[in-house]
């Protein structure tokens, strides 16, 4: 069952010419400026100490260079494409421009070499629409009760997610969310993580009271131990977290996140998953955070591919 919602592999993009990304800063409230001359060095830096984290606890890890000076944001794949039991592979369309330039066909083509991958649904072309669908940053998905949990915002367009949802067999659940300042939160996975025993979400933000005990019941109609997060949190990242499976299960999370933790909270996902802290903050100041660097790969393995 663990590994339907905590995959055993993850594609990242090792960036080169990292910086915050100026096309996304008018509604990603958790963009900030890094410090520092060397911002694109210290980024990359964290980056591999991340990589050789998750490969000490087992977790298998595709990594791909981005040389360009284009795409600032190519370090979070998990935006424009995402993968399922099966072997179906989504390609998704992007709000911001620059952005748009981060699909590569050279990781769907490695996920077709590796693994088994039956077919893939391309979104993209709905760009030229206005119209973005943000992957598993706009929608957090139970691949286990099959529920698209997505936050209304311009990086969600509601026709495709209701096209995605279709295709691949998930029910839409769609919710705003504000901030404490009225902002719209721009990503559903900076507000909420779900686990395989537990999900991290912030019930606060969520504007409609009956929407909010509706993503309450349906999480603990999953069987799932509700953390709650508060918005103080949230912007620490603590919602932005990926469960994985290694030598065990484990959740990756970033030392920012993991610090603003209670002790409860963290006993709570210790039952079940050793906690993976990643030590990344020129990154976050993206706006992103560990979740929205790892693209999990929930696709059977080819036999001739196993070491």
């Amino acid at each position: 069952m663990s590994l339907v919602q905590a995959p055993e592999a993850v594609v990242m993009i090792r960036p080169h010419h990292f910086h915050s990304n100026p096309e996304t800063r008018s509604d990603n409230a958790f963009q900030t400026q890094a410090d520092g001359q060397n911002v694109a060095e210290q980024a990359r830096n964290e980056f591999d100490a991340a990589v050789t984290k998750l490969l000490s606890v087992g977790v298998r890890v595709h990594v791909f260079e981005d040389e360009t000076d284009q795409t600032p944001d190519s370090i979070f794949p998990n935006n424009w494409f995402s993968t399922h039991a099966g072997g179906h592979v989504a390609i998704y369309p992007m709000f911001a421009k620059n952005r748009q330039a981060e699909r590569r066909a050279d990781v769907i083509e490695m996920l077709k070499r590796d693994y088994r991958v039956q077919d893939v649904i391309d979104f993209s072309g709905l760009e030229e629409d206005g119209l973005a669908l943000e992957g598993t940053g706009a929608m957090v998905l139970d691949h286990i009760e099959r529920v698209a949990y997505t936050v209304e915002s311009n990086r969600a367009d509601p026709v495709i997610l209701e096209r995605f949802c279709t295709h691949f067999g998930y029910e839409p659940l769609a919710f705003e969310a504000r901030d404490r300042f009225g902002k719209r939160v721009y990503h559903t996975n900076v507000l909420m993580g779900i686990g395989t025993h537990f999900a991290l979400v912030c019930l606060d933000m969520i504007v409609d009271p009956t929407r909010r005990a509706m993503v309450r019941e349906r999480l603990e109609l999953s069987g799932r131990q509700v953390i709650e997060l508060s918005e103080a949190q949230i912007e620490a990242f603590a919602g932005n977290a990926i469960e994985l499976t290694g030598t065990t299960r484990v959740l990756a999370l970033s030392q920012t996140a993991i610090d603003a933790l209670q002790p409860d909270q963290i006993k709570v996902i210790e039952k079940t998953a050793k906690l993976v802290p990643l030590s990344i903050p020129t990154i976050e100041t993206a706006g992103g955070s560990v979740r929205c660097m790892l693209a999990g790969v929930h696709l059977a393995r080819r036999k001739s591919r196993i070491n």
